[in-house]
């Protein structure tokens, strides 16, 4: 029988099971930590997570998104929260269209189960990849528990063990002419839980998430099943006035919520008691090529870790599953055929995804408080509206779509530059107010459209 080791038993890695099981392949999952099912442990780093459309699509076609759907909160915008506590809203695409809050622990836990039962793995858990043989297809793992060091042998590896990858490091890293950068950003972040109100409702509008936008730094918020929201500071470790380095008392840690998210302090005035309940974590970038080599794969974060600022770093790993499983049906069984073709089908479009995480880290940080912004996107949902066949923002082409990454980073590009243009040359604002505003979308639409 066709034989698949996969390394992480994370998202991506539970999901691949499914995919090569309905190959026909008894899959061997190896796992690093113990199961998360029965351990009173966080499935690793735990910012919630937002799945959309390429996330959804991988998870459908093998028909597991349903279980899914159970534990996912759809988020149908953004809303900011200014100084004053003044809330203003921003839609994320057309009416109806959301992405899902889901908690990363829980998420992976039911991932792990459908690994097991739909596609019949089985997972050895605290057993941590020491090394592996990438040409003969042995990964080498020592047990955590008991010193026991075990080979697993098989047709193929997929490395999907996430940014810090022990199959990367430990061998596809001394492979010659294997090129690696890991781009760690200035910002770190740290959880807060937000509680639910006594009676078990949520203190603040539920479907949407959560923004307090303030320049070089942000708070956010995310819905959890249970009436409370997982927020999340981002801010530089260090070098600003607002930094970590600069919240170590308690005092510190009172006095800048109180001044900085007052409405998030009159919510949750124990802050400072809560501060330490997560800790302080650092964000980075992994490029590497090539993603392949002999029997062995790198999918997920074992290839393109990001930032999460985009919401695309899961549903770009679950892509991953997708377009390999495409790949596999249009070259069968020739896996060195399908591996060329992954990786340079998926590098340059996972580059762009990196590219587009770090931009709207500024835009959620810096922009969503900005009025011409705002009026930007007013503009750009007014135009989807006129043309929604033939206009599509950027946000709605990554989120809502499955066009590669790179097309819309590209296309993104020159519909910015056109609608920049059209936004200085004509006053947008009284367009709308006196009902002209159509008339100019009209008058440009081939210029807006056209590369």
């Amino acid at each position: 029988m066709k034989s698949a080791t996969i390394v992480g038993a994370g998202l991506v890695g539970s999901l691949w099971a499914v995919y090569l099981s309905k190959a026909g392949y008894k899959v061997k999952v190896v796992e690093r930590r113990p199961d998360i099912r029965k351990a009173e442990i966080s499935a690793g780093k735990s910012i919630n997570l937002a799945l959309s459309d390429r996330g959804w699509k991988a998870l459908d076609a093998v028909g597991v998104g349903d279980e899914i759907r159970e534990i996912a909160i759809p988020m149908y915008g953004r809303i900011m929260h200014d100084l004053e506590g003044n809330l203003s809203y921003q839609p994320y695409g057309q009416k109806g269209q959301a992405i899902f809050s889901v908690s990363r622990g829980e998420l992976n836990a039911r991932m792990m189960t459908i690994a097991e039962k739909v596609g019949n793995a089985e997972i050895f858990y605290n057993e941590k990849c020491e090394n592996a043989d990438l040409e003969k297809g042995i990964v080498y793992t020592i047990n955590t528990l008991t010193g026991e060091q075990l080979e697993f042998k098989s047709d193929l590896i997929f490395a999907t063990d996430g940014a810090f990858s022990a199959v990367r490091y430990n061998a596809m890293q001394k492979v010659d002419r294997f090129n690696f950068s890991q781009q760690y950003i200035e910002d770190g972040y740290r959880e807060i839980l937000l509680p639910a109100n006594e009676d078990g409702t949520y203190k603040l509008k539920t479907n949407a998430l959560h923004i307090w936008p303030r320049g070089r730094f942000m708070l956010i918020a995310l819905p959890n099943e249970d009436g409370s929201f997982t927020c999340t500071l981002f801010m530089p470790f260090e070098g600003h006035k607002n930094s970590f380095e600069n919240l170590k008392s308690r005092d510190q840690v009172e006095h800048f919520f109180k001044s900085t998210f007052p409405d998030f302090f009159e919510l949750m005035p124990n802050v400072a008691d809560a501060w330490e309940d997560h800790p302080l974590s650092s964000l980075a970038l992994i490029r590497c090529y090539p993603w392949t080599h002999g029997k062995t794969a790198l999918m997920g974060d074992a290839a393109h870790a990001t930032v999460p600022f985009y919401g695309q770093g899961m549903n770009c790993g679950f892509e991953d599953c997708t377009k390999m499983w495409d790949l596999m049906q249009k070259h069968g069984e020739d896996w060195d055929a399908i591996f060329k073709a992954y990786e340079q089908w998926r590098k340059p479009n996972c580059d762009s995804m990196q590219n587009l995480s770090l931009q709207n880290y500024h835009v959620m940080r810096d922009h969503v408080a900005d009025p011409k912004f705002l009026l930007q996107k007013k503009l750009e949902r007014k135009m989807q509206e006129a043309y929604p066949e033939e206009y599509l923002p950027l946000y709605s082409m990554v989120t809502f779509s499955h066009i590669d990454y790179a097309d819309a980073e590209r296309i993104g590009e020159e519909q910015n530059r056109k609608i920049q243009k059209i936004m200085n040359l004509n006053d947008i604002e009284a367009l709308f107010e006196n009902g002209q505003i159509d008339d100019l979308i009209h008058q440009f639409y081939i210029q807006l459209t056209q590369a």
